[in-house]
């Protein structure tokens, strides 16, 4: 059973020193609470688009020594970049989810985030085993982490502005008649050294 989901935003374009500070934080997290997989997603199929995803995946995949799974709707990215990310484990998990190609609202993307956890939690515990699957690290834009907070909250008008590089960290409640998932950090710069640009919904819709 998954009991803890880290969500990262990717690393800022040019300070890419950034990515190194995720993976220092990470690893000095306690070995049984550090993430044992990470899986980078919502990537929009372009090259530099990836890049800056698997830039903060590669060193903490390092530092943790943990494996990278990637969904398939952006294997041709990571098909470009393997060479790269030796990391990335290309053959550990199957595609389960393609984004529109046409943009989102507010609304949709939400939808779309729930409907991913509603298919990823229960997929990736009956696929990985226990010790891949039990502490979880997604690492995407802003948008879907945005969406993705929202979601496991349960509060989908949430103000939420996640920073490059930031962290955000939810705890199960397997016995909660309620909330199912507890936040312990959300949003989380304060490893983060120089500007972490900070997005929200607000700035954009």
């Amino acid at each position: 059973m998954i009991q803890t989901l880290y969500i990262a935003r990717h690393v800022r374009v040019g300070p890419w020193s950034q990515a190194f500070e995720v993976a220092g934080l990470l690893g000095t997290v306690n070995s049984s609470t550090r993430p044992c997989n990470l899986s980078g997603f919502s990537c929009r199929g372009q090259e530099a688009d990836c890049d800056i995803l698997f830039s903060i995946s590669q060193p903490t995949s390092i530092a943790l020594g943990v494996p990278i799974y990637v969904d398939h709707w952006i294997s041709e990215c990571a098909d470009i970049l393997r060479a790269d990310f030796p990391e990335i484990d290309a053959d550990g998990w199957s595609n389960l989810w393609y984004p529109p190609s046409t943009g989102e609202n507010i609304a949709q993307i939400t939808e779309r985030m729930a409907t991913f956890l509603s298919r990823f939690i229960p997929e990736v515990e009956a696929t990985l085993s226990p010790e891949k699957h039990e502490r979880i690290l997604l690492v995407t834009h802003a948008a879907p982490v945005i969406a993705l907070v929202r979601n496991l909250l349960g509060e989908t008008e949430s103000r939420v502005k996640p920073g490059c590089c930031s962290i955000t960290e939810f705890q199960r409640n397997p016995n909660s008649d309620s909330l199912n998932w507890s936040p312990r950090r959300v949003g989380d710069c304060g490893h983060v050294s120089g500007d972490t640009r900070e997005w929200g919904f607000e700035d954009y819709y």
